[in-house]
């Protein structure tokens, strides 16, 4: 696939304050080159959705679910509701944003409520789904086969010795059984890993990250960068330098890997340089608080500014009929029911969301 018709090697934009060495800026026009050879520059959000902040390891250095607050305020009975969790499914579906994964904690709900969750999502979507939950046995994924397409696992490093300081209750060789199960498997599933760059990793230790995508012969990764959180050992995330340069060299050594790439607030302005590296997606950004605003339309422009195709809306909201939506579901009618009682909540979001201001300084 030779799509270089895009690439253009003299443009570099810059934004804000950023700015990168000449060996980046080097590094970035090859990871770009390598993109629009491999890809039709078809760019899209990811939604990740989430059943519960609750976690029965919690003891993740860098999470907030090892904090002691999180863990006052998030027990183990505190899931979110179906009627929550589809809602977001449906603008998920009506905004062609793309369900990252469903996500949570480890022992957040028994199996049976957790095949039902995936069922709903599958539903409501309309297409199959990833999820990302740990570790799931063989007997569990396949039942869950008819509603999943593929599954993440949450490495955050794969650098041996950070992974165990890190991560003390969920070790590489876990993992590292699951997905080598999946590669077995008749079934197929598509297999995605997350790793968090800032960590402790430095760009010298690429390998170990490589060597695993080699390995498990991965369709996907999504990489975060390191957001510090209060009551935590960890200050500081990664520069904009040090962040794309993961994701470029990742784009060069793996041209066709699907590269999902975190962003936020505070690096909204990244976003452009996050498709330069090559990345084919941006994840985490608090999309459904932050809809129609000015960051929402400067994360759309920056994507665009690069020759990409953004399919994703995070800036108009359409003219929908969402109680007839709703009603076409093929879910329980209770379900139906408490999904219009919620509605109006997150509508209101939609149309007035939250000063930027004020959210970044929380």
């Amino acid at each position: 696939m030779n799509l270089n018709i895009r690439y253009n090697p003299n443009k570099f934009i810059h934004v804000g304050e950023i700015s990168l060495s000449e060996e980046t800026k080097k590094l970035l026009k090859k990871s770009e080159k390598v993109y629009f050879e491999n890809f039709d520059g078809k760019t899209w959000y990811g939604r990740c959705i989430f059943l519960s902040w609750y976690c029965s390891l919690g003891d993740c250095t860098f999470c907030f679910r090892s904090t002691q607050k999180h863990k006052i305020k998030h027990t183990e009975d505190s899931k979110r509701t179906m009627a929550s969790v589809l809602l977001e499914a449906l603008f998920c579906k009506m905004f062609n944003w793309r369900i990252e994964f469903l996500t949570g904690g480890y022992g957040i709900m028994p199996f049976t409520d957790l095949l039902e969750f995936t069922k709903n999502v599958s539903s409501v979507y309309g297409q199959k789904i990833w999820l990302n939950l740990g570790i799931i046995s063989e007997e569990h994924l396949q039942r869950l086969q008819p509603y999943v397409k593929g599954i993440c696992a949450s490495m955050e490093t794969l650098h041996p010795e950070i992974h165990k300081k890190t991560c003390p209750s969920k070790p590489i060789e876990h993992y590292d059984k699951m997905l080598y199960e999946l590669n077995k498997s008749k079934k197929r599933f598509k297999k995605s890993i997350a790793v968090i760059i800032g960590l402790g990793d430095k760009i010298e230790d690429k390998d170990y990250l490589f060597d695993f995508i080699d390995k498990h012969k991965l369709d996907r990764i999504t990489l975060y960068a390191l957001k510090p959180i209060a009551g935590t050992e960890f200050k500081k995330g990664p520069d904009v330098e040090e962040y794309v340069q993961w994701i470029a060299h990742l784009r060069i050594r793996f041209p066709k890997l699907e590269i999902i790439a975190g962003t936020n607030l505070r690096r909204s302005e990244e976003a452009g340089y996050l498709m330069k590296a090559g990345a084919n997606a941006v994840t985490k950004f608090p999309a459904t608080k932050q809809f129609a605003t000015k960051k929402a339309k400067l994360v759309e422009k920056l994507i665009v500014n690069e020759g990409r195709n953004f399919i994703s809306n995070l800036s108009k909201l359409p003219e929908i009929d969402w109680n007839g939506e709703i009603d076409k579901l093929l879910i329980d009618e209770k379900y139906k029911v408490r999904m219009k009682e919620k509605l109006n909540l997150y509508l209101e979001k939609f149309e007035n969301p939250i000063d930027v201001d004020k959210e970044m300084n929380r």
